[in-house]
């Protein structure tokens, strides 16, 4: 049985793998001062990082359910017997809803969906999961055991400049309890059960920086992981924690570095450094 893996752009693959691992993608839709645009398609992170500096009106949207239920219909046409579509956090976007009204439309019985409780790598490391499941012949059931396997053995901890952006497009819950000391601190975050959650505050961003070292060794212990690095408009900060990884933790492929689209990124603004550690799924079986 053959089956298609499709996500959403705010997995943020890096560059050629969401082609290699025959990834569908599926973008959401950016505003930019009104004007209309598709993440990842017309609009990137340079684009972004000008446009929130110029202070200008940045808004962010899901795909539509006819959207997705065009990618399904394109995968089914085109040789898959079923398909698995993982998408961001329900907690945090709509997107998993508009995926689940075009499952039922398409038919329940050869689409699943799946709410990742997370975003970027987080998302993406599941989606390249499923991905090698199903080129390895996996059922539709296994492809989806795949991808929730990785999603629980996935942690998202980041730093961000401010938490302005974060607070205008609602996306901060509890973090709310940090603005009063916003300004005197950078707040570390993560994401906990689909919400963005605060975790410390710390005084500058170098001590960000080592406490994101930190807390991702904690979470790797002793084990290889798979890790990623996340940023906006900060690639010499990305690349100075990526090697700082490598350092303390056994990353046997490498750490991927990752610039955020327009729609993460709209709601962290420049600056933004995060990390992704994707353990072994089957470490915690």
């Amino acid at each position: 049985m053959q089956v298609a893996v499709i996500t959403d752009s705010t997995a943020h693959l890096p560059e050629g793998f969401a082609e290699r691992s025959a990834i569908r993608v599926v973008p959401l839709h950016v505003l930019i001062d009104g004007e209309a645009a598709l993440d990842g398609v017309d609009v990137g992170p340079g684009a972004l990082a000008e446009a929130l500096g110029q202070r200008r009106i940045v808004t962010t949207s899901r795909p539509t359910p006819g959207e997705f239920a065009k990618a399904f219909r394109a995968a089914l046409d085109e040789g898959a017997d079923a398909v698995v579509s993982l998408h961001l956090s329900s907690e945090i976007s709509g997107t998993w809803e508009s995926a689940v009204l075009a499952a039922q439309e398409v038919g329940p019985e050869v689409v699943r969906v799946v709410d990742s409780r997370g975003t970027a790598m987080g998302l993406g490391f599941a989606a390249l999961h499923a991905a090698a499941a199903a080129s390895a012949g996996a059922n539709p059931e296994e492809v989806e055991k795949a991808a929730m396997s990785a999603v629980r053995a996935s942690k998202t901890v980041f730093v961000v400049e401010t938490l302005e952006y974060l607070r205008r497009g609602g996306r901060i819950g509890a973090a709310a309890a940090l603005l009063g000391t916003a300004l005197a601190v950078k707040p570390l975050l993560h994401i906990d059960d689909g919400r963005i959650q605060p975790l410390e505050k710390v005084r500058t961003m170098n001590r960000a920086m080592a406490r994101l070292v930190d807390l991702a060794e904690q979470v790797a212990g002793d084990e290889p992981v798979e890790v990623a690095v996340h940023h906006l408009a900060s690639a010499e900060r990305a690349a100075e924690l990526a090697n700082r990884l490598e350092e303390r933790l056994s990353i046997p492929d490498g750490c991927l570095v990752s610039e955020l689209g327009a729609v993460i990124g709209a709601h962290t603004g420049p600056g933004v450094i995060g990390v992704v550690v994707q353990r072994d799924p089957a470490g915690l079986r």
